[in-house]
């Protein structure tokens, strides 16, 4: 069972903006952080963002750096991704994570992904 459902991708064009989502659920671990990652075709997926659960402290790749927001609801077990300004190049699909402890840098839980599609 993918505990993590991401939701929110979808087409828009250059400038525009779209909001991901993911909710965890069925969970029977801890949560430390959670993050986004994109993957673009015949490209390596690559880091976006992050957060940590408690804090929340938060990072970023320099490639989103202001113009994406990450956070999350933690009565709801959900992280967002606020993407703002967007690109051609941003076009990907977004995966959402979950890293269970502080331990490595590994994250261990990923949803199925979504895709965001940016025209020119």
């Amino acid at each position: 069972q993918v505990p993590l459902a991401e939701s929110g991708g979808g087409l828009v064009q250059a400038g525009g903006s779209l909001r991901l989502s993911c909710v965890t659920s069925g969970r029977a671990f801890s949560t430390y952080a959670m993050g986004w990652f994109r993957q673009a075709p015949g490209r390596d997926r690559e880091f976006v963002a992050a957060i940590l659960w408690s804090t929340p402290e938060t990072s970023y790749s320099d490639s989103v750096k202001g113009r994406f927001t990450i956070s999350r609801d933690l009565a709801k077990n959900t992280v967002f991704l606020q993407m703002n300004s967007l690109k051609p190049e941003d076009t990907a699909v977004y995966f959402c994570s979950l890293k269970s402890n502080p331990y490595g840098s590994s994250f261990d839980y990923w949803g199925r992904g979504t895709q965001v599609t940016v025209s020119s």
